[in-house]
């Protein structure tokens, strides 16, 4: 019987690591390719793993919850007859180069707590503190650093046994008891202290929630976790400026009828009206490239390309932000599909984790739930995130060459929020100005 070597997948070029959320197939199972074995999470993306080879499963080396190093065997498949297996291996994973195997981690250890911490005023580790950094962290390192309130700063220092200089949770935690046995340095007097250093303000904290006797506590699930803090931490970087736009939809909501079904029985492909929004914004990124950039302490980073994410709403209610590469060189057609395609995957949780990477701005449709408008939060590094409301009939004037009436006509409320350490309320609205006209002055001549 043959065996073969079920490795960590790498799941995108800068994740190094994930987590084994759920075994799918049990020790004695047979296994037909591509079926499902297990399912990942790391801090971009949940995936199923498929098995690229057929065979019953004879070994699981790591448990539910263990995080590993890709290119580690995390199981053994066995396989009927004697073929090549290095052969499979070399078809079902990518070449990677040498490095140490990994150890499964260890089972959880309560982490003993500093005896007295030293007297130095330091922030713990947040999502922002993290993205500054050069050096990667892990999912697991980032977690237990924020519970025992060590400042990025300080893990910059502790030096790591992983691959370059990785800092791993053993490392981590065989710190932690060097750190609380040493001697807690002498107190300074609070005058001389404050005379030397002025101490920051701290956040105030958050009011104590009061629980009914029938009130129902439901903790966060990974997803919504990564989002609420994703969340607080865009509006801690950014200053954020909401900018409002009514764009007339009449003549997009006309053309979109005409060929909805078309492209059903052609291509078999749904029209919605996301490929024309995002048609519009590359556009107009294209026009005024100051709003496709991310800022680095006091540098700006002018994105080469333009890609746009399109935020979907999951089965249980999280979001995901899917990212549309190089838009702006994609047809009207090929942008229908490929939202679509995302789209579809999205839902059914199979996104690769470079398909949510990467994106230099953000679409998000509050229409989509019956909300006329919205003032969204912007994804970072991005500085500007674009949002859509529900198109809806209105009574509005009509200029003619023969003076003004009053028509009935779809309307759509557009909304731009934009972080104003770079984008300006005059860039702001031009930009939404753009991408207005762009909506109006739509082709209902084109085909598709």
């Amino acid at each position: 019987m043959a065996r073969f070597e079920l490795k960590m997948p790498k799941l995108g070029e800068s994740i190094t690591e994930a987590t084994i959320t759920k075994w799918l197939k049990n020790v004695g199972d047979r296994i037909e390719l591509d079926d499902p074995i297990l399912e990942l999470a790391t801090d971009k993306v949940d995936s199923e793993i498929p098995s690229p080879v057929e065979g019953v499963l004879k070994e699981q080396l790591f448990q539910e919850g263990d995080t590993v190093e890709v290119e580690t065997v995390i199981a053994i498949i066995e396989m009927e007859g004697e073929s090549d297996v290095e052969e499979q291996k070399e078809q079902a994973t990518e070449t990677a180069p040498e490095k140490e195997p990994g150890k499964p981690a260890d089972q959880k250890t309560e982490l003993e707590k500093p005896a007295e911490q030293d007297d130095t005023v330091s922030e713990p580790a947040s999502a922002e503190s993290f993205s500054e950094s050069d050096r990667f962290y892990s999912p697991l390192v980032r977690s237990i650093a924020r519970e025992e309130n060590i400042p990025v700063a300080e893990l910059e220092k502790i030096p790591g046994s992983g691959k370059n200089n990785r800092l791993t949770k053993d490392d981590l935690l065989n710190y932690l008891k060097t750190r609380s046995e040493k001697p807690a340095p002498a107190k300074e007097p609070v005058a001389a202290k404050a005379a030397k250093t002025e101490v920051p303000a701290s956040k105030p904290a958050p009011p104590a929630v009061q629980i009914g006797e029938k009130d129902e506590v439901v903790e966060m699930d990974r997803m919504r976790k990564l989002i609420a803090e994703h969340m607080v931490m865009s509006e801690d970087t950014s200053v954020h400026i909401t900018l409002f736009r009514e764009v007339d939809m009449e003549n997009i909501v006309r053309w979109r009828n005409k060929y909805k079904k078309i492209l059903m029985d052609k291509e078999g492909e749904k029209l919605t009206f996301t490929p024309i929004f995002i048609e519009a914004i590359a556009r107009a990124l294209r026009d005024y490239p100051m709003v496709n950039v991310s800022i680095d302490g006091h540098n700006i980073i002018k994105r080469k390309n333009i890609n746009v994410g399109m935020a979907a709403a999951l089965p249980d209610g999280n979001l995901i932000v899917p990212v549309i590469k190089n838009a702006d060189h994609k047809s009207l057609l090929g942008l229908a599909k490929e939202v679509n395609d995302l789209a579809q995957r999205a839902r059914q949780n199979k996104l690769k984790p470079d398909e949510i990477q990467g994106g230099t701005f953000t679409l998000t449709n509050f229409g989509t739930f019956g909300a006329t408008m919205g003032t969204p939060i912007i994804n970072q590094p991005q500085v500007a995130i674009l949002g859509v409301g529900l198109i809806q009939k209105k009574p509005v004037v009509i200029e003619g060459p023969e003076g003004d009436s009053i028509g009935i006509r779809h309307r759509m409320d557009l909304s731009l929020s934009c972080d104003h350490r770079i984008v300006d309320g005059a860039l702001g609205g031009m930009f939404l100005q753009r991408v207005a006209e762009y909506l109006e002055n739509f082709d209902t001549n084109q085909g598709i």
